[in-house]
Parts: C-alpha cells; sequence; structure tokens
C-alpha cells in the first residue's frame, strides 16, 4: 500500500492518499476543489457543530464535546429553521442563523397545557414547579410535560415543547458534506 502523502490547498495540510485515478497534482487539486467547494443541498447528508441559544444568551443546547450533528438536508430530521440554515454551505463554513418561532417550534399551545386534580398523583409524590414527568395518553403513548403551577387541588401540567414560543439563534459550522 503506498504511504499517505502530504497537500496543501490553500493554507491547509492535507495526508491521505490520492482518489484512484487521480494523477498528483492538478487532477488532485480539481478532486479537492470538488470536496471542499460543494454546498449542501436537499439529499446531502452532513455533519455540522452548532451552538444553540436564546435571544437572552442563554445556551440550550450544543454539540460541544460530542460527536457532530448528523442528518440528512430535507428530510425533516430537524427544525425547518436549521435546515434552511444550512442549505448553500461549504464544509468548513461557520455562521449564525436567527430562527423564528415559526420556523422553530412553534408558538405555546393552550391545548398543550392542562390541569391534573392533584388527588390523582401518587400520595409520596409532591408536585413542584419544573419538574418533569411522563403521561401516557389514551392511545397508551407516553409523552413529556412539566409541571408549571402547583394550585391548592390542582396541578397546571405544560405539553409543549420547553422551546416552544422562544426564538432561536445557532452558530453553526459545517463539518462534512456527503
Amino acid at each position: 500500500m503506498e504511504n499517505p502523502k502530504s497537500y496543501y490547498f490553500g493554507n491547509s495540510l492535507f495526508s491521505h492518499l490520492p482518489p484512484q485515478n487521480v494523477q498528483v497534482g492538478s487532477d488532485l487539486i480539481i478532486e479537492i476543489k470538488k470536496i471542499f467547494m460543494q454546498e449542501a443541498k436537499n439529499g446531502n447528508q452532513v455533519k455540522v457543530h452548532y451552538h444553540g441559544r436564546l435571544d437572552d444568551g442563554t445556551t440550550f443546547d450544543s454539540s460541544e464535546g460530542r460527536s457532530p450533528l448528523q442528518f440528512e438536508v430535507g428530510a425533516g430530521q430537524v427544525i425547518k429553521g436549521f435546515e434552511d440554515g444550512v442549505l448553500g454551505m461549504k464544509a468548513g463554513e461557520k455562521k449564525t442563523i436567527h430562527i423564528s418561532v415559526h420556523e422553530a417550534y412553534g408558538e405555546k399551545s393552550e391545548d398543550m397545557i392542562i390541569e391534573f386534580p392533584l388527588d390523582q398523583f401518587p400520595p409520596d409524590m409532591k408536585p413542584e414547579i419544573g419538574m418533569q414527568l411522563n403521561l401516557r395518553g389514551q392511545d397508551g403513548r407516553s409523552f413529556p410535560v412539566v409541571i408549571s403551577e402547583v394550585k391548592k387541588d390542582l396541578v397546571v401540567l405544560d405539553g409543549n415543547h420547553p422551546l416552544a414560543g422562544k426564538d432561536l439563534i445557532f452558530d453553526i459550522e459545517m463539518v462534512e458534506i456527503q
């Protein structure tokens, strides 16, 4: 097997074997340009690092210290605003995107807020604001809720996504496009 060689492209150093049937020289530069000039489009598998925060600067999620997020662009695997934000990005590119509530998790829905009788909780459980629970729907599926208020005889449960009703900001770095 041939030893890997180092090649410079701009200010970057690449150590790898040239692709098969590619001559070292201009063909290799063309191949490298294809890789780094490719723009993310629907159907591509992409890997991105991200840092998500609210308007007040509070971080709600980040890929720091983890593997990059991988998803197929256009497949609806991430929120619409995030997906739209990576369209057209190139490997190595960084940018900040602002996602409106409507392209994120939507507005808070009053239909997702329910009052639950306090006497229906287990006797040894003391409901507290911010406590996360899982409820089972009539169809048997479980869904997460958060206690948003505790009244004398009722507990108010919020089934909205925790980021519903909020605009989001993401710093994105495109790591790879396939």
